[in-house]
């Protein structure tokens, strides 16, 4: 019911607001969360500018390690080529702007199985 809705806004406002962000859900029903900058950024945009910075960068396979944002939160799933690949996609994925955190689920070894 209402109070109960009431509580968990109220609640997650409050731990928001020691993180500095917040978000909403519009009329859209696409979630947007707002920075410490004030800007609204959407799930669909921080995976799109993740992915960017991946192919960007020669240390981290855009094609093989998978990027998926929910309510800000990251989620980093595929395959790397080493550890330190692996930790290089976290690094940019929690460097992107409206990233409230990271889930590095990345395995490290090969994408493929040889016979």
């Amino acid at each position: 019911p209402a109070a109960s809705y009431a509580n968990d806004t109220t609640k997650a406002n409050a731990a928001n607001a020691q993180t500095g962000t917040s978000s909403m859900q519009g009329q859209s029903g696409m979630t947007t969360h707002t920075t410490k900058a004030g800007a609204a950024v959407s799930d669909a945009a921080i995976t799109t500018k993740v992915k960017a910075k991946f192919a960007a960068d020669k240390a981290v396979s855009a094609t093989n390690i998978h990027v998926d944002t929910d309510n800000g939160v990251v989620k980093l799933t595929g395959t790397a080529k080493s550890q330190d690949e692996a930790m290089k996609a976290a690094d940019i994925a929690k460097a992107t702007e409206g990233v409230a955190s990271v889930d590095n689920a990345i395995q490290v070894g090969s994408s493929g199985t040889k016979y």
